[in-house]
């Protein structure tokens, strides 16, 4: 289309639009933190003081401070010199830009940013010194438009109006364009006739005049006698001859350097004087004129004497009459030459426009030149003097811009000289990048920071003494630690001063690695930590079969030995040995214990003999513990039989006719006896006798008499009972429960006199 970059022109508006608005919101932020500072006396702007805006800079100043400053400028400059102090109007110049104000336009007011409004209200809802109306200023540079913004500190943004223009050559039609950016460009050729009337402009659509031509062509001079190789654009030169041409006395020629039209008449054409003025002749111009022979009487250098000698060619010379001169501070008179000047040797003892400094100047007329020494005073940043002129008055603020940087110096920020102190750093963005203070090739990542680094937090990764392990520990390099030297007190009333704290590097800690390691006596691998790696005893017993193999070794886990010839299992030189006796079990029946140490193998035969009594209890036999217990149950019996006759008794009362054996008697007995009757009444040599009727009645009257006897004792006993009760009847109450009563109250009685006593003593 016609304009290519209206839709990104727009895009742009609008990002000036918010902008504008981001700037805003930036400058109330700044005004309700104080960030604003006057120039003049370094302090921070508030949002209810009354401020002035320059016009060339928009830098805001308190009305006090400016004020001040356009009445000492003001004086200053008019201070200068004696003859003008006060009778001209000098301009003030503006603290920062240098933008000159006339002694009118001084600030006598609290004005809006826009003017409309004096001394505004502060609002919290409003821009800081803003009256919130519509700015209603003439775009700069004007178009005719103006400002619909709110009151807003600065410069107003471009104007924003739509209009039809044509392009900067004028050759396009008009097309919509913003008003503050309506110039375009077509990209045609200009084509428009240079000043050489020889060239057209081959530059591109552009406003204004054409440039120069740059092209190159001969030309001549402006007498014509000379052509060179000129630029197109500076037609007119000229050379370096003289004209030449003969005059019109046709006696001299034109003496003038390269000039165009004609050369003119002889300058020695005409009447002429004589050199002192005095007398005229009309002589050709081929003659000099002649001196008149009679006295100068022009007015030498001096003013007051005229030249005394004749009328001469040439300048006078130098007045050399005696005259009084009186001394330039006209406090002494002299007789000297009227050419020489009159400088007594008096000193000046006025004080220059500094007020600070005297003249000294010899013979000073009154007018002190100003003070041409350096002002030197100390400016109200504190850093750096006055370069200027001793002047009176207060000193220009400094103009130094010092840049506060962050503790890399990547980020910077500039502020006024003086308030580097109070301004806080920028944040930086960057990386810290001072070197590492422990061991580690590089710090941990953290942003750009003023101060120590904090703690480096990284692995120690050093490798640990005595293994090939790395620290896992982080790092211990730098460790604050409280110091135990603190300094004696020197009495009572001074107080102990605060732990100190010292930066020390710590040892690594020991290995933590588990590493399976066997025991000393190779009954388990366990893990055990680096640091304590090596033999160890797992508790346990050896457990290693000693020399006599039927017995462990009781030790406490301990390292063996090791014998190529002997088992792992089998125990070594280390192992206790075996000091008990043999515990094998004996053969079934022998009592005895081995008589020999633990050993190997069966034990030997038992050759102990075995007390033991016979079958029939009477004698004891002495019989050898391997017969006894190698022999079967038959010899056995035999071996512990006496082999005398029993001495047991049969049932029938008759002794056993058997050798002594085990076992009961066998009821066999053959011997002849008489038997009675179970009443024994009866005696018969017969295997069976039974009682008969006559024994019957025996035992009738026996149980008869016995049952008799047995009532009598009967009737006995409950006669004796009786008795027993009555005499239990008559024991009564009292008697039965005395015991339980008389207790009680004798306590009573001895508790009532003991605390009788007490309180009588």
């Amino acid at each position: 289309g016609p304009c290519p970059g209206l839709i990104s022109l727009d895009r742009l508006l609008i990002y000036l639009f918010f902008f504008v608005l981001r700037t805003r919101r930036c400058l109330n932020e700044v005004f309700q933190s104080g960030a604003i500072t006057c120039l003049i006396c370094i302090a921070s702007v508030k949002r209810t003081q009354a401020v002035w805006s320059c016009v060339g800079c928009y830098c805001i100043f308190h009305i006090p401070c400016i004020q001040k400053w356009a009445k000492d400028s003001i004086f200053l400059v008019s201070s200068v010199t004696d003859e003008d102090f006060g009778k001209k109007e000098h301009p003030w110049p503006c603290p920062k830009c240098r933008y000159e104000y006339s002694p009118q336009q001084t600030p006598c007011r609290y004005y809006c940013y826009c003017g409309k409004e004096v001394d505004p209200a502060p609002d919290p809802w409003l821009l800081p010194h803003s009256c919130g109306q519509v700015c209603d200023r003439e775009f700069k540079p004007p178009c005719g438009h103006r400002c619909l913004l709110l009151c807003h500190p600065g410069p107003c943004p471009p104007c924003p109006k739509m209009v039809s223009v044509s392009c900067l050559c004028g050759k396009a039609a008009p097309v919509p364009r913003r008003c503050s950016n309506k110039g375009w460009n077509c990209g045609k050729t200009c084509s428009r006739t240079l000043p050489c009337r020889i060239h057209t402009c081959t530059h591109t659509c552009h406003a204004g005049v054409c440039e120069p031509c740059p092209r190159v062509s001969v030309q001549k001079c402006v007498c014509g006698r000379s052509s060179a190789q000129r630029q197109c654009a500076s037609p007119l030169w000229h050379c370096d001859q003289a004209c030449g041409r003969p005059l019109p006395c046709g006696n001299h020629t034109c003496e003038r350097v390269c000039h165009a039209g004609a050369c003119g008449e002889c300058p020695r054409a005409g009447n002429r004087t004589c050199p002192c003025g005095k007398s005229k002749c009309a002589l050709p111009c081929t003659a000099d004129v002649p001196t008149c022979g009679d006295t100068c009487d022009k007015k030498l250098d001096c003013g007051l004497h005229s030249c005394s000698m004749r009328c001469h060619k040439g300048p006078c010379e130098t007045c050399r009459q005696a005259v009084t001169k009186q001394c330039r501070c006209e406090r002494h008179t002299k007789r000297m030459p009227c050419h020489k000047e009159y400088l007594c040797d008096s000193k000046c003892n006025k004080t220059r426009s500094c007020n600070r400094h005297p003249c000294k100047r010899k013979c000073c007329p009154g007018n002190c030149p100003p003070c041409d020494l350096s002002c030197g005073r100390m400016l109200g940043c504190r850093n750096h003097k006055c370069p200027s002129v001793c002047h009176p008055g207060s000193c220009y603020p400094c103009p130094e811009v010092v840049q506060v940087k962050c503790a890399c110096g990547s980020t910077s920020l500039s502020v006024p000289c003086g308030r580097e102190k109070s301004t806080k750093p920028p944040r930086c963005k960057e990386l810290c990048r001072n070197p590492p203070s422990c061991h580690h090739p590089s710090r941990e990542r953290h942003r750009c920071h003023f101060g120590t680094c904090p703690v480096c937090k990284q692995v120690c990764q050093l490798p640990l003494p005595g293994c090939t392990h790395l620290c896992p520990a982080p790092c211990h390099d730098q460790v604050l630690l409280k110091s135990n030297q603190r300094a004696p007190l020197a009495g009572p009333w001074e107080q102990p001063a605060a732990p100190a704290f010292e930066c020390k590097a710590l040892p690594c800690p020991p290995c933590q690695v588990p590493i399976p390691t066997a025991c000393l006596g190779e009954h388990e691998v366990s893990p055990v930590q680096c640091h304590a790696r090596g033999p160890f005893s797992c508790g346990r017993p050896c457990g290693r079969t000693l020399t006599c193999s039927n017995h462990s070794c009781s030790l406490e886990c301990h390292s063996v030995t090791p014998d190529p010839k002997i088992p792992k299992t089998e125990a070594g030189k280390e192992c206790e040995h075996c000091e008990e006796s043999c515990s094998k079990p004996r053969p079934s029946g022998c009592p005895h214990p081995c008589t020999l140490p633990c050993h190997r193998g069966n034990c030997p035969p038992c050759t102990q003999m075995i007390r033991q009594r016979c079958h029939c209890k009477i004698t004891n036999l002495y019989i050898e513990c391997l017969k006894l217990t190698a022999a079967d149950e038959e010899a056995r019996k035999l071996l512990t039989s006496c082999k005398n006759q029993c001495p047991k008794q049969l049932r029938c009362g008759h002794r056993c006719k058997e050798l002594c054996h085990a076992g009961d008697c066998v009821e066999n007995c053959s011997q002849r006896v008489k038997v009675k009757c179970p009443c024994k009444r009866i005696k018969k040599e017969e295997n069976l006798v039974l009682c008969d009727d006559i024994c019957k009645k025996l035992q009738r009257k026996y149980a008869e008499a016995e049952l008799e006897a047995f009532e009598k004792r009967q009737k006995g006993k409950r006669k004796k009972n009786r008795r027993n009760t009555e005499v239990e009847a008559e024991e009564g109450a009292w008697l039965k429960y005395r015991k339980y009563l008389l207790v009680p109250v004798c306590g009573i009685l001895l508790a009532v006199g003991a605390f009788y006593l007490l309180q009588v003593n």
